[in-house]
């Protein structure tokens, strides 16, 4: 049946008002992609990379890894986590020689890694700007920017809560400015200052430290939470992950393709 004239042209006023269309996650794509509650995830950083694991999200190495990668990725309907150390210097990444000695502080307890003293914004932002760059370049959606609670270990450096506030602050706009989405690692005592600053979260081992409902405010945010442990069975986890609405699986410390989802 034909329609009327007018009525035709009103439907056509009404589809060309929206200027975007949803994401699989229910954002526009206007901004940063968010990823929600729940959502499945895979966490690879060492090992052959399995792309065949069948989860939307894959966070991955950004400095082991392509653009052909992350493409491929892409082509079968996952988003992509570039994995890189801001809080961390690390001896075999192709850009260790450009951190001066001044920066360098104690080790993290991984062999040639040691902290950063972030408050040197002069000498590291332009080496984190580079480094989304990379990011950014190789066709990303977001980052995991690693070690980011520094203030709360042995640095080296009198680091203050202040300190690591103004330090993830400064790395959540360098990856907003550059269109990625970025989460924010463990720092669960400044989950609540940070909640707005970032799309998601990573913790690690939150539930063998009973310290998984902390995460709550990026839930609250519908804002997802991936959540690995390393040395508690999934049975000991899952449900509780499940009523918190966690992103939820068991991984070992290599952080291989092996995984056990919840």
């Amino acid at each position: 049946m034909r329609r009327p004239a007018l009525v035709t042209a009103l439907l056509l006023l009404v589809a060309g008002c929206s200027t975007s269309s949803p994401d699989d996650d229910g954002r526009s794509d206007a901004g940063p992609w968010r990823p929600r509650p729940g959502t499945a995830w895979q966490w690879q950083l060492s090992g052959r990379l399995d792309t065949t694991v069948d989860v939307p999200v894959h966070d991955i190495d950004g400095f082991d890894h392509t653009a052909a990668t992350v493409a491929a990725l892409h082509d079968d309907g996952r988003k992509v986590i570039c994995y890189v150390s801001t809080g961390a210097w690390e001896d075999v990444r192709p850009d260790a020689a450009a951190f001066p000695r001044s920066v360098l502080g104690e080790g993290n307890g991984w062999e040639g890694e040691r902290r950063l003293d972030i408050r040197a914004t002069d000498v590291l932002e332009p080496l984190m700007a580079e480094r989304l760059d990379m990011c950014r370049d190789k066709g990303f959606d977001a980052v995991e920017p690693d070690n980011m609670d520094g203030y709360r270990n042995e640095t080296g450096f009198p680091l203050t809560a202040g300190d690591q506030l103004r330090w993830n602050r400064l790395i959540a706009r360098l990856a907003h400015d550059r269109g990625m989405a970025v989460g924010l690692k463990n720092d669960l005592d400044q989950i609540p200052e940070l909640v707005g600053d970032f799309d998601f979260a990573v913790d690690e081992q939150c539930a063998q430290y009973g310290e998984c409902a902390r995460n709550k405010p990026f839930v609250d945010a519908d804002k997802a939470v991936f959540h690995v442990e390393y040395e508690l069975p999934a049975d000991r986890f899952c449900a509780e992950s499940r009523a918190l609405g966690l992103s939820s699986m068991r991984k070992t410390y290599e952080l291989g393709a092996w995984r056990e989802a919840c």
